[in-house]
Formats: structure tokens, sequence, C-alpha cells
């Protein structure tokens, strides 16, 4: 089970952007699914975005809040899993944490970075 590290986080005004970083301890070539969720204050952890891995390619979805100004990308190369996050709002902030789902194990999570967007 690899270990997820989340980076990227911080403090950034309404309608900036910022770009969330997940590094794997090992290889995320076989993983079954990718994806970031968030927490914000007193609300449940919610769906951001996924990458569902398969063998004709990877397929992406995103919550209706993020569409359009969020973006979900691998790199097989450095094991890592990013979210560009774009034209930010307030209601972006929260704790955002990105999560690996295995064929044959439960899935792991990140430790979790802060989002905050100002107004």
């Amino acid at each position: 089970q690899v270990q997820l590290v989340e980076s990227g986080g911080g403090l950034v005004q309404a309608g900036g952007s910022l770009r969330l970083s997940c590094a794997a301890s090992g290889s995320i070539a076989s993983l079954k699914a990718m994806g970031w969720y968030r927490q914000a204050p007193g609300k449940q952890r919610e769906l951001v975005a996924v990458i569902t891995r398969g063998v004709r390619g990877d397929n992406t979805n995103y919550a209706d809040s993020v569409k359009g100004r969020f973006a979900i990308s691998i790199d097989n190369a450095k094991n890592t899993m990013y979210l560009q996050m774009n034209s930010l709002k307030p209601e972006d902030t929260a704790v955002y944490y990105c999560n690996a789902v295995y064929y044959d194990r439960f899935p792991s999570w990140g430790q979790g970075t802060q989002v905050t967007v100002s107004s």
C-alpha cells in the first residue's frame, strides 16, 4: 500500500489558482483509481475529482461545483497526481485529501492540505 503525501495548499484570493500535488511512495500505474476529496469545517468529506484507470486509458470525473475550474491529472513517471484549481472561490476553502483505490485492498489516504480562499 503506497503512502500519499499532499502538498501545494495555501491561502489565495478569490479568482486565484493553486496546484495541489499528491506524491505516492510507490508505483501508481496499477491502481484502480485516484481522487481528490475535500472537507470543509462542519461538513462531510466530498469527492472533488477522480481518475479511473483502465486498459483503454484514464477517465476523469468532477463534482458539478468544480467542473470547468479544476483539472485532475497523473504523471506516472513521477508517481504523482495533481489538481489544478483555477478561478477559486471562498466556498472552495477546505482540507483537500488525496485517495488511492486498489483492486485488492482498502483505499489509502493522504494527511490533507489546507486550501483557504479569501473573498
